[in-house]
């Protein structure tokens, strides 16, 4: 495809779902449960989900179907394999940590973590506090006998259905299953092969055996065009809907960026590294055309050759982020959505391609990611860690692991902005 043009959203129509009704009935249902009436039990379920179902948004409804739900049956089926729900009822079923689960199961504490994180999110575990996980009745239910040998008959028949063929309609473009069931499918065949580890290897992890493949996800993509068409026609309308850290209650970019810029001609304001066809590049120029500076959009020769019909102030430059960063002396190095895609090793030499081109005191290196917080993570920012699992052997970072990430090479957190729980946050670093 060619062209970056946000497509307009679906129109609004009238929601069909009365909710001023649903609250009298949450109200109602609840009291007489609460009297004892066992049959407003059922009735106060019906109503809560119809709640939720009426307040979220199109694009959060195809992330919970497209996202969430599949990860949790993996992380449900994963969690079986290492025993985990009875573990949790060990020791008079006392709250235990992510390493505590790992030493008692033998997986990877770095596995376990994400494990614990989505099923907490999704409702299946108990978050006691930080790293303290707590059983609940389905979470003991699956660890009587009997109660959980559905999943592995479903799990195994129904998904290896659904890889053939099927797609997913996500953000106004369909993404084909068949590029993740694969390797969802197999993910707890791969664990156990490698004896639970944390998988870490791009070119040699769940993607590669799920497909039958030596090549890395966008090689694998380069091959399958079509399947490239929707990634970035996915790429395109994420974030429809969803905060921009361009604005101005998310992030000062005229206070932080604008004041003190170089004045020269010649000076650049934003380079955007693996920007793809341009969709954050061409909004920041559309809200804040005022700015001075060059704006840069890089990324492959297979990619910057769709980049015609950007914005004529963008210049689009070819560059592999892997190879020392050209542009020198840049207000700000922008990445959205690129590191996730790699281990920390290869993020490490990502960052050390940037620093160089740096100037120290003036440079920042912004990094548009998800930042998944001690407690309480959200279920839309657990289940696209599973899916950089699977496709990368990469993962959604917390807040720890960015900050020893950007440490160990030479990198300071300025500060961390967040505007609302399962939306990328804006990271902001500058060099030591």
């Amino acid at each position: 495809m060619s062209g970056t043009s946000i497509p307009s959203p679906a129109p609004e129509l009238p929601s069909p779902f009365d909710i001023p009704g649903l609250l009298e009935d949450i109200t109602s249902n609840g009291k007489a449960l609460a009297g004892g009436d066992a049959s407003a039990r059922k009735k106060l379920l019906t109503a809560a989900r119809t709640l939720g179902f009426a307040l979220e948004s199109p694009v959060e409804a195809i992330l919970r179907i497209a996202w969430s739900e599949p990860a949790l049956n993996v992380a449900t089926r994963i969690a079986m394999d290492l025993d985990v729900f009875s573990k949790l009822l060990e020791d008079g079923s006392s709250p235990k940590s992510s390493s505590q689960l790992a030493a008692m199961t033998g997986a990877d504490p770095a596995l376990m973590g994400r494990i614990l994180k989505h099923l907490t999110a999704m409702g299946v575990l108990h978050e006691v506090d930080a790293d303290s996980y707590g059983t609940t009745p389905l979470a003991t239910a699956l660890a009587v006998p009997k109660y959980p040998d559905g999943f592995p008959f479903w799990f195994v028949h129904n998904l290896r259905c659904l890889s053939y063929g099927g797609r997913v309609l996500i953000g106004g473009t369909f993404i084909s299953i068949d590029t993740a069931w694969p390797p969802f499918t197999k993910l707890h065949e791969y664990l156990a092969k490698t004896g639970y580890k944390n998988p870490a290897n791009p070119m040699d992890g769940p993607f590669q055996y799920g497909h039958n493949t030596p090549l890395h996800f966008f090689g694998w993509m380069t091959e399958h065009p079509k399947v490239l068409d929707t990634f970035n026609n996915h790429m395109t309308v994420y974030r429809q809907g969803r905060p921009s850290w361009m604005d101005p209650d998310f992030y000062p970019v005229e206070d932080l960026l604008a004041k003190g810029m170089n004045t020269d001609k010649d000076a650049v304001l934003l380079v955007d590294i693996g920007g793809g066809l341009g969709h954050d590049i061409e909004e920041f120029q559309r809200k804040l055309p005022q700015l001075p500076g060059r704006l840069i959009l890089q990324d492959q020769a297979q990619v910057i050759k769709e980049t015609s019909n950007v914005h004529k102030s963008i210049e689009p430059m070819v560059t592999d982020f892997f190879t020392p960063q050209p542009i020198k002396g840049a207000r700000a190095y922008y990445m959205h959505s690129v590191l996730h895609d790699w281990p920390d090793d290869r993020c490490r030499d990502i960052l050390l391609n940037i620093i160089p081109s740096m100037t120290k005191g003036y440079s920042k290196i912004l990094i548009n990611e998800n930042v998944i917080p001690d407690k309480d993570a959200h279920w839309m920012s657990t289940a696209l860690d599973w899916f950089m699992m699977v496709f990368f052997s990469s993962c959604e970072r917390t807040e720890k692991s960015w900050r020893e990430l950007l440490t160990s090479v030479g990198l300071k957190v300025v500060k961390i902005w967040t505007y609302e729980p399962g939306t990328e946050s804006l990271i902001e670093a500058e060099l030591v």
